[in-house]
């Protein structure tokens, strides 16, 4: 059994330089925003991960950064390691994926009421964590998978085993779109895997659904 941190979102602004959800990246080095490969603009932050926090203690990387694209309009692709429409942007770091020193751009939200207001609206959303490191006891022979946002551990696949590529990786973060207080789109109640690889030089992002 491998150790896991569970992530609890907590109604508090978090500390600068910690890891948390929403709001605008604490960039450690310069600005590096991902670029949507389909349409050319700035993908959507979702987090940042204090690397020593969930048990990476090593000195590089210290932060990983993930992004999405997420858009008005369909994209195809955000599913894929490779696609071009999602990112893990390490630092310090050489990161694969184009970018761009950009200091503000799309973040997370959740859909509110609104006085005078027939629909929900989008309201930015940023929240700190609490992190409760625990053991991984995952029964795979259960009807019912246990899919907890956390880092580190076991990744809990909805749609069988699927790794970035054929290199070893570890699983970074596990989130769970149906059990967050934001909006984040993983196709129909999915589950997104972020991954780092062993040398901690490369990160990987997926997403599967039911």
């Amino acid at each position: 059994m491998n150790n896991f941190y569970e992530i609890e979102f907590l109604n508090s602004k978090p500390k600068k330089g910690k890891t948390k959800f929403g709001g605008q990246p604490d960039w450690l080095t310069k600005p590096e925003w991902p670029i949507s490969k389909e349409t050319g603009n700035p993908m959507r932050f979702i987090c940042q991960i204090e690397l020593s926090e969930v048990g990476y203690k090593e000195n590089n990387p210290k932060f990983a950064y993930l992004f999405m694209t997420d858009e008005d309009e369909y994209v195809d692709g955000t599913w894929e390691a490779d696609g071009g429409e999602n990112a893990i942007i390490l630092q310090p770091g050489e990161n694969q994926v184009k970018t761009e020193k950009l200091e503000k751009e799309p973040s997370l939200y959740k859909m509110v009421k609104k006085l005078f207001k027939k629909r929900l609206v989008p309201q930015d959303f940023e929240c700190a964590v609490k992190l409760t490191q625990k053991k991984e006891d995952i029964d795979y022979e259960s009807d019912e998978l246990d899919i907890r946002n956390k880092f580190n551990g076991e990744p809990v696949f909805i749609q069988g085993d699927e790794y970035p590529s054929n290199d070893k990786w570890n699983l970074l973060i596990q989130l769970d779109a149906t059990n967050v207080p934001f909006y984040v789109n993983f196709g129909d109640a999915g589950v997104g895997y972020g991954f780092i690889n062993e040398t901690k030089d490369r990160a990987k992002f997926i997403w599967q659904c039911m």
